[in-house]
């Protein structure tokens, strides 16, 4: 029963919309209409942001935190980044090269590049309403703050809470279940080809190291500050040298990869639309941009400008997508085709690391694995902070029950399909970005008024 409302709700978000009568019918989902509209709506009301502005993206990770308490910009793009370079560019990008081909990983791209200033927007918005955290100490906010904000002012009174502001808060609750299944399957699976062991004892020893650092008040920022430039730096280094090594071979899979993405492979079997969903499902999943993950982390920071908060988050989603997923494709791509002909998931990736580096990269994508997990599910957690304060009052007992309810999912989800995992993932990401949008489009105004402010104030410097 369960199943088959996450698969209805699943075919409604990422099913056909319509079909383009091009190559015999390509189909396009509402996501895609949805995320391409604002990210090129975005983009060109920032003016190319990312292009404009990288320099000024630098700059503010670089900037120290402004007073005690909340974190630094450096620690909200650490955690943000948690997310998105762990789960997401492992096995996001292993996921959508094994449905969707090379041609994928253009696609996804693509969304990179859009959803940068997408990100700016709804990270900005987070700063500029954020809110105390009387729990946790210094502050919280996310798309269920401003939109909670916007109901306020359309109802023209205060408020308890909003409709949208509560979807998107439980919507939200379901996705970062949904990656907690997706990150005990993958670690369960990757540990099984690389050590033989079985997936139960996999998930349950990682559920009992996830549990004994959630459950501890301030542990997940400082575990955050050392897991994930380590891990990181390491999987940067040595998948940049694998490349380096296969330098040759690089033209032929930047060509495959161009060729694909615009179907002129896929056309005739009428496969371009499963190349373009996705490459963009993927790519979402992967940097979150037009989700409200990010702002969740961004409320937190100290920054004393909230246009400072989403230039830090626009460069997070380039350094996911553009930079370290491109990585990973490459990992899989420099292999010959017939090798990994017919294999999905990690067992794609590990053969592929295999191939590269032998039994040992067998064992370093586990181990790799295992950590970007542990990023991701402290990192999600984290995002569950405000949203689960927002639905359920300032108390510990629902946020200690919210912990448990994800320990609980990452212990099923190594027991799990591969594809009921991921589509449960897509299904809260999707609503998400839906009702986070409802907010975007009206209040981005606020956000582009900020940036103009701040680009003045730079000249006058």
């Amino acid at each position: 029963m369960i199943v088959d409302l996450i698969e209805a709700l699943y075919r409604l978000l990422w099913g056909d919309l319509f079909t383009l009568p091009v190559a015999g019918g390509i189909g396009i989902s509402f996501m895609v209409v949805l995320l391409f509209a604002a990210g090129i709506g975005f983009t060109l009301r920032t003016r190319l942001l990312p292009v404009r502005l990288f320099r000024d993206m630098i700059g503010a990770v670089c900037e120290k935190k402004q007073a005690a308490g909340g974190l630094s910009s450096f620690q909200t793009l650490v955690i943000s980044t948690a997310t998105r370079v762990g789960m997401g560019n492992l096995v996001g990008v292993v996921a959508a090269v094994s449905a969707g081909g090379a041609g994928a990983v253009f696609w996804m791209w693509v969304t990179a590049l859009l959803g940068a200033s997408t990100s700016f927007v709804e990270s900005t918005l987070a700063q500029k309403y954020r809110v105390p955290d009387p729990l946790y100490g210094g502050w919280r906010g996310g798309p269920a703050y401003y939109l909670h904000v916007l109901a306020e002012r359309k109802r023209g009174k205060k408020l308890k809470r909003s409709v949208c502001a509560a979807l998107f808060a439980v919507s939200g609750l379901i996705c970062w279940c949904g990656i907690s299944q997706v990150i005990s399957n993958s670690v369960s699976s990757a540990f099984e080809n690389a050590f033989h062991v079985p997936p139960l004892a996999t998930t349950v020893v990682l559920t009992l190291l996830a549990a004994l650092i959630v459950l501890r008040k301030n542990a997940t920022v400082k575990s955050l500050d050392f897991i994930v430039p380590v891990m990181a730096v390491c999987y940067f280094v040595i998948t940049v040298g694998i490349v380096v090594l296969n330098l040759r071979q690089l033209p032929a899979v930047l060509a495959r990869i161009f060729a694909e993405a615009f179907g002129l492979r896929q056309v005739a079997a009428g496969g371009f639309g499963a190349v373009l969903m996705n490459g963009v499902k993927r790519g979402l999943f992967s940097n979150e941009a037009g989700s409200g993950s990010a702002p969740c982390a961004a409320a937190a920071a100290e920054c004393d400008d909230p246009v400072k908060m989403g230039l830090v988050q626009a460069l997070g989603v380039l350094i996911d997508t553009v930079v370290i997923c491109s990585c990973t494709a490459f990992l899989m791509l420099l292999v010959p085709q017939d090798i990994t002909a017919g294999l999905t998931g990690m067992d794609l990736l590990q053969t592929a690391m295999q191939y590269h580096l032998g039994s040992f990269g067998i064992v370093f994508i586990a181990v790799i694995l295992a950590l970007f997990s542990f990023s991701t599910f402290l990192g999600v957690l984290y995002y569950a902070r405000g949203n689960v304060a927002y639905l359920c009052g300032d108390n510990w007992w629902s946020q200690t029950a919210y912990k448990l309810l994800a320990l609980a999912m990452l212990l099923v989800g190594g027991t799990q399909a591969y594809t009921v995992v991921w589509d449960l993932g897509d299904v809260g990401i999707g609503l998400m970005t839906i009702f986070n949008m409802l907010a975007l489009v009206p209040l981005s105004g606020e956000a582009l008024t900020a940036l103009n402010d701040y680009e003045k104030r730079k000249k006058l410097k």
